[in-house]
This record gives structure tokens, sequence and C-alpha cells, in this order.
């Protein structure tokens, strides 16, 4: 063990110091598969992310509408996008919301559609549900 840690130290005397190039390749590759994991996985929730933006803007958009409908006693005609912004939405900056009122002013559709996705989501004021291209929306919590 003596002999090991002199010959170490007679070395960096000499001058001798640094990695071999093995040691250097094995943390390359080894950084290398931690990056192939890592990125996908990230990736991933930064797509999970911009969803949960836009179904939260979607349910305060509702908010703002069923506030809107309780000043029109009960009805959202001449509901839009500014009326919702005048009763408390705030829209996301990267999130589109688009109004579209049925049922003779009596029900609205809410669309949303962050800049970043290729996804439109939905909510019914029928169901009270917002909807990925046709699936339940993850819930927030």
């Amino acid at each position: 063990m003596n002999a090991h840690i002199r010959s170490t130290m007679e070395k960096r005397a000499r001058g001798e110091k640094g990695f071999t190039l093995i040691e250097l390749l094995v943390v390359v590759i080894i950084i290398g598969i931690l990056s192939a994991i890592a990125i996908p996985a990230f990736l991933k929730q930064r797509e999970k992310a911009w969803e949960s933006q836009v179904t939260s803007d979607l349910k305060n958009a509702s908010t703002a509408a069923e506030a809107y409908a309780t000043e029109k006693n009960g009805t959202y005609e001449g509901m839009d996008l500014a009326a919702l912004k005048a009763n408390g939405f705030n829209e996301t900056e990267s999130v589109k919301v688009t109004v579209t009122l049925k049922d003779e002013n009596k029900a609205y559709t809410l669309n949303g559609k962050h800049d970043s996705l290729d996804d439109t989501f939905t909510y019914d004021s029928t169901t009270g549900v917002a909807k990925k291209d046709g699936a339940a929306a993850p819930a927030e919590d």
C-alpha cells in the first residue's frame, strides 16, 4: 500500500498528472447515456405542462363565463373573449381561447390551443368537461 502511494507521489512530482484517455472516454459515454434517458423525459414533462396551461385557461374562462351569465339573467348572449376578460379571465400568453355560443345563447363551447402544441382542447358548458381532441383531459388537482 505504501509503495503504491509512494509511486503515485513520485509521478506527481515528475509532472505526470491528469486522467487517461480511457477514463475520459468512459465519463463521456456515461454522460451520453444519462442524457439519452433524461432528455425525452424532460420533453414529455414540458408537453404535459403546456396541456395543463390550456385546461387551466379553459376552466378559468368557464368561471368568467358563469359570472357573465349571472349578470345577464342566465343567458350568454353577447359573450365573447372581451366579456370574459371583463369578468376576470386572464389569458395565458401562449394559449389562445375562443368562444362559441350555442343552443340559442343558453350554452357555450370554449376552444383552447397552446402555441407549442398541435392538439386543441374543448370545454363544453353542458358537460363541464375539458377534452383534448375528443378524449377527457387530465384532471387538475
